[in-house]
């Protein structure tokens, strides 16, 4: 056999090899992309089919409920039982509820309130959108009591409010809101309360106490912030109006605000014009009430502070001001004798015998001396300087 045809049979013998490897390749990966998505396409799962008669879910189907901490927004909604402790349950256990039934707590968004709002048999008077709520308030409804809450930003000055609304009735509460804040008061109470005497009255007064839980702490917080105020204004090493007392001075109108909203708002659960709470749970709705105005006279007194430090500026200014006179008007009485002495020999009279005088000069620096001495000595004795 000759050096070519051995050559040809190698290319013919790897050609066969090659197209058989090609083969294999093609098929195993045919087997894959039937079983695995692209890398740029979304995946899709196709659950299988559930078999009659067997009674059982798909085994490789997955469900997950949402857990109480997740958001109402997107449209989930949350709901709980008034137990020992804040209890989840499903809107069917609400629509179910019989006479003696623990109250029930919602949590949802506007489109899920429009959507389910006949599931909790309540007659609302008022709109009932978070967006457009500006105030803090209670109204009573024929048989309901139907609110907002407008709760400013403790953590930052000019920050946006939060705004909820709410419906209730002797069966239960409802909350409206497009943010978070209601939701996570209650995962706070649901994580952390824990009720000998379970009732809608002792839940409301610890969903407005958490609401005003960090306000005393903020509060002294603000007042320690205007004491290194007052010391930089007594030291004098401010040399303009500070901008943070006008920003605190706002935030604490605001706060003034707020909490004469929410003692109107408690006085208004404490009336029980409608019958839904019971008589011995009213005190809860005092103890609330009691603690706003506690707090309302703490804000009274950091208002009162506010305007002490502005009138404290304002003195130091004025003594500061009373300084520059008191030493323009030193400096002007010792030198105004000399100027009189300069203006009297600058006036180039011909016959002025002293002129001609060989100590006329050292006469007048010995005046000049004596003058400014005696001037500075006597506003010394004066304490001008």
């Amino acid at each position: 056999m000759t050096e070519y045809h051995k050559i040809r049979n190698r290319e013919w013998f790897l050609g066969l090899c090659s197209a058989f490897l090609y083969c294999g390749l093609s098929c195993k990966a045919l087997k894959w992309n039937r079983t695995v998505c692209p890398k740029n396409e979304e995946r899709i799962f196709v659950l299988p089919e559930k078999k009659s008669g067997t009674g059982h879910e798909p085994q490789n189907e997955t469900r997950k409920e949402p857990s109480p901490g997740m958001s109402t927004q997107g449209g989930l909604s949350m709901y709980y039982q008034i137990k020992e402790i804040l209890t989840p349950c499903s809107p069917e256990d609400i629509k179910n509820r019989m006479q003696g039934d623990p109250p029930f707590v919602g949590v949802m968004n506007l489109e899920t309130w429009e959507l389910k709002r006949n599931l909790f048999d309540m007659v609302i008077d008022m709109d009932m959108d978070p967006s457009e709520v500006l105030e803090t308030k209670a109204i009573v409804n024929y048989s309901s009591l139907t609110g907002s809450f407008f709760i400013p930003r403790r953590t930052e000055i000019g920050g946006k409010p939060h705004r909820f609304a709410f419906a209730l009735d002797e069966k239960g509460i409802i909350f409206i809101e497009n943010g978070e804040f209601a939701q996570k008061v209650v995962d706070q109470i649901q994580g952390s309360k824990k009720w000998r005497l379970p009732s809608l009255e002792r839940f409301l007064y610890d969903f407005l106490d958490m609401i005003i839980s960090r306000d005393l702490k903020i509060l002294i917080t603000t007042e320690q912030e205007l004491g290194g105020i007052e010391e930089q204004i007594l030291n004098a090493s401010l040399d303009q109006f500070p901008e943070r007392l006008n920003e605190i001075r706002s935030f604490l109108m605001e706060m003034s605000i707020h909490y004469e909203q929410m003692i109107d708002f408690g006085e208004e659960l404490e009336e029980n014009e409608n019958g839904f709470f019971q008589e011995e749970n009213l005190r809860y709705f005092r103890l609330f009430t009691d603690r706003v105005t506690r707090l309302m006279d703490q804000i009274r007194s950091l208002r009162d502070y506010t305007v002490q430090l502005r009138e404290l500026f304002s003195t130091q200014l004025d003594i500061r001001m009373n300084r520059i006179m008191t030493a323009l008007t030193v400096i002007t009485a010792v030198f105004m004798p000399l100027t009189l002495i300069v203006g009297w020999y600058g006036m180039n009279f011909t016959h002025m015998p002293e002129l001609d005088w060989k100590y006329s000069y050292p006469a007048v620096c010995v005046v000049c001396v004596f003058i400014l001495t005696g001037g500075i000595l006597l506003f010394k004795k004066m304490k001008w300087l």
